[in-house]
């Protein structure tokens, strides 16, 4: 267990370093401008060209630049705007000019909305996306089968971001049924945090559960004509306990290997969801930082999102060997 997790740490370290390497030269190396598009072609004076250029480090060597912004993450960096010293601390991941904030104070003020919001549109997924799957596997070939199948293409044949536009429009603002997003932290009132996610959560959640039915029904319809589930009935154990203790163990390793996936990626910016609903969370950030050519936001927030997603796979690695004893690690 303890080589295999070393091995994983040693693996995700090298993609994360990848990923370093790899955003530094797309974004400070590659024939871009930074300090010009953050001056504007308007009274952008040379002087002030300069300055954004020193400011940025961007006057600096290339290796030296990346050995800086390397350094910066573990003991953290100090800049100067307009004559004053800003001390970013460790995990430094830059700094916004554009904000006159560190970029790693904007992901922190932005990473709990995200959080909240995947946090709700998981619970949902696994719970009424792999029952409905499961319901389906169980009655295959059936007029419900059929029609619970059908039903999840039907939904998901429509593009999310018009399902989540109409639901705002029609059942939060012409007709007040849900209420309508927006952030409230926690620590201040929880009932209104829940009441400004839940119908994001609610159209997040169950748009994606459409496909998660179809992922669960299909993996489960493969589990339940094994050999391990006939010997299950003929000891004569129950339908319910071969079907949700056996059965949906196995079938669920391709399901947790895709949630995985979509848990990383929406922390990374549910952007649609995100936008409708009036939540300030990491894809409302990366649209903001684009459209102001903040470069080092974006990179900082790439960096945020490829550890995001390397510690999701070795959870999911992880999660295979308890959620099914057949999987060794080895």
């Amino acid at each position: 267990m303890l080589y295999f997790v070393a091995r994983r740490l040693v693996s995700a370290l090298s993609v994360v370093l990848v990923t370093l390497i790899a955003t530094f030269a797309l974004f400070f190396i590659a024939p871009t401008d930074p300090a010009g598009a953050i001056c504007g072609e308007r009274n952008c004076t040379q002087e002030r060209y300069n300055e954004i250029k020193e400011n940025l480090h961007l006057d600096r060597p290339k290796v030296q630049q990346f050995a800086e912004y390397t350094a910066g993450i573990f003991v953290g960096r100090d800049f100067e705007t307009s004559g004053v010293v800003q001390h970013c601390s460790a995990p430094c991941l830059g700094f916004s000019f554009k904000n006159d904030r560190p970029v790693t104070q904007m992901l922190s003020d932005r990473l709990p909305v995200t959080v909240s919001l995947v946090a709700g549109y998981a619970v949902i997924v696994l719970t009424i996306g792999v029952y409905v799957g499961s319901m389906a596997a169980k009655r295959r070939g059936t007029f419900g089968d059929r029609a619970l199948m059908t039903s999840t293409l039907v939904v998901s044949s429509v593009p999310y971001y018009i399902v989540a536009l109409m639901i705002a429009l029609y059942l939060t603002i012409l007709y007040p049924i849900l209420p309508r997003g927006g952030w409230t932290p926690p620590s201040e009132s929880v009932g209104k945090w829940f009441l400004g996610l839940l119908t994001p959560w609610l159209v997040l959640g169950i748009y994606s559960c459409t496909s998660y039915a179809r992922y669960s029904r299909g993996s489960m319809v493969e589990t339940l004509s094994e050999d391990f589930i006939r010997t299950a009935r003929a000891k004569g154990l129950s339908d319910r306990v071969v079907t949700y203790k056996h059965a949906l163990r196995a079938g669920l390793i391709p399901v947790i290997t895709i949630f995985g996936l979509d848990v990383a990626g929406s922390l990374a910016g549910a952007i649609f969801t995100e936008r409708i609903f009036d939540l300030p969370g990491l894809g409302v950030l990366v649209l903001d930082s684009l459209n102001s050519y903040d470069l080092p936001v974006i990179m900082g927030t790439v960096l945020v999102a490829s550890v995001i997603l390397v510690v999701m796979n070795f959870l999911v690695d992880i999660a295979y060997s308890i959620i099914d004893p057949r999987v060794r690690l080895a």
